[in-house]
């Protein structure tokens, strides 16, 4: 079975972006924006952490990457689970240390996911923690 970006719809998602490499927004951006979802970027930690601790978005998903400027993504992951314990965060990094990534997972990432991300991962993982909602109505 092939997965097609254009068959996943999630209007009304909020989903967050905390990477600094352009050209990895971009992928990122053009990926989520053709679902229907709202996307907002955020290209260090600290304007990451100021928004969550200042704004009342609700947050449907985050994308992380490991190594961002001025605080990185373990520590803004600990800061955003501290009021968000719901919402999934997906790690996306270059680095690939069992150290890495068993540091990832302590501080609250339900999935650590090495770059590059082709595109049918985003979608699966997409659909995993987004569309859960209507298949969880559907259990008989």
């Amino acid at each position: 079975m092939t997965l097609n970006i254009n068959d996943l719809q999630l209007p009304g998602k909020k989903i967050i972006i905390v990477e600094d490499d352009i050209p990895s927004i971009r992928y990122y951006e053009t990926l989520l924006k053709s679902t229907g979802a709202e996307v907002k970027v955020f290209r260090n930690g600290k304007d990451f952490v100021d928004f969550i601790t200042h704004d009342n978005w609700k947050t449907d998903l985050v994308l992380m990457d490991f190594l961002v400027p001025l605080i990185n993504g373990i520590e803004c992951m600990r800061i955003f689970r501290k009021g968000n314990r719901d919402v999934p965060i997906l790690m996306l990094t270059a680095y690939a240390s069992e150290q890495s990534k068993t540091e990832a997972y302590l501080a609250g990432c339900n999935e650590y996911i090495l770059k590059p991300v082709y595109p049918e991962k985003i979608i699966s993982l997409l659909e995993k923690y987004l569309k859960h909602e209507k298949s969880a109505t559907i259990v008989g």
